[in-house]
């Protein structure tokens, strides 16, 4: 079974209902975390997933929200044998080595080992026996990459954004896509607001649009920054709805889709 697992929607600001923004994809027997942000064992095992089954993590960037809890991940499966495979950035994998250090959990005592893999945007590269990956830079943060991910089995094409402004190099990428998950802060309102925002993420009303100009099948937003800001999901889907008319998916955390 394929399928994506959806371990939190929110933004850098966790609420009560929505933690910070990671999933869990699954595609035959290979299980990647996208992001790695806090209490990712206990959300795992919510999830009835052994977090000593997960074999790679593809980090967008190193903004705490995406990566503060890699070194918890490891140092609860100190006692597991097995290896974690840290894809992302060479600036985020030289963070993430850093991060372990810290905390002296690269050290041999700890049975699980990680592994970090620096990727080269454009580069194709494969992340399990199901997957192969084709990172692409975007301009959230130095360490930025989003990931286009092709199931081997069915072909099928998954593209994260992680957090970006609307760049339209990462919609060539996503033409014809059968799923884009893609950063959707908040309803256009906020980025009125706050004009800095349009620099870092971006609004429903402008995802829809661009999603329908590339052909997207299946539009899944996320990373709503509901800890910060006043606004229902509901007012998100509007805004998209204008602009997007294909499959939309409004994701919960704990929700799963099948692929």
């Amino acid at each position: 079974m394929n399928e994506l697992v959806f371990l939190g929607t929110g933004g850098s600001v966790a609420t009560a209902e929505r933690d910070n923004t990671s999933f869990l994809l699954v595609a035959e027997k290979d299980l990647i975390l996208v992001d790695c942000p806090g209490a990712l064992i206990q959300k795992l095992r919510r999830c009835g997933v052994d977090p000593g089954t997960v074999g790679g993590i593809l980090v967008t960037h190193v903004h705490p929200d995406h990566i503060y809890g890699l070194p918890s991940l490891v140092h609860s499966l100190m006692l597991r044998e097995g290896l974690i495979r840290v894809f992302g950035s060479r600036q985020a994998c030289s963070f993430g080595e850093r991060l372990l250090d810290l905390f002296e959990l690269r050290e041999p005592r700890f049975r699980t080992r990680v592994e970090f893999v620096p990727l080269d945007p454009g580069a194709t590269a494969a992340v399990g026996a199901a997957l192969e990956v084709t990172p692409l830079l975007t301009p959230h943060h130095a360490s930025s990459l989003a990931y286009e991910v092709r199931l081997r089995t069915t072909g099928q094409r998954v593209v994260f954004s992680g957090d970006t402004p609307i760049y339209p190099p990462l919609f060539d990428r996503a033409r014809g896509a059968d799923y884009l998950v893609h950063d959707c802060s908040s309803p256009s309102r906020w980025f009125e607001a706050y004009p800095i925002l349009a620099t870092m993420h971006t609004h429903a009303l402008e995802l829809g649009r661009a999603a329908a100009a590339a052909g997207v099948r299946c539009l899944v937003p996320c990373h709503f920054l509901t800890g910060d800001l006043e606004f229902s999901v509901a007012e998100v889907e509007t805004e998209l709805r204008a602009g997007f008319g294909g499959r939309l998916v409004m994701p919960a955390d704990f929700e799963r889709m099948a692929l």
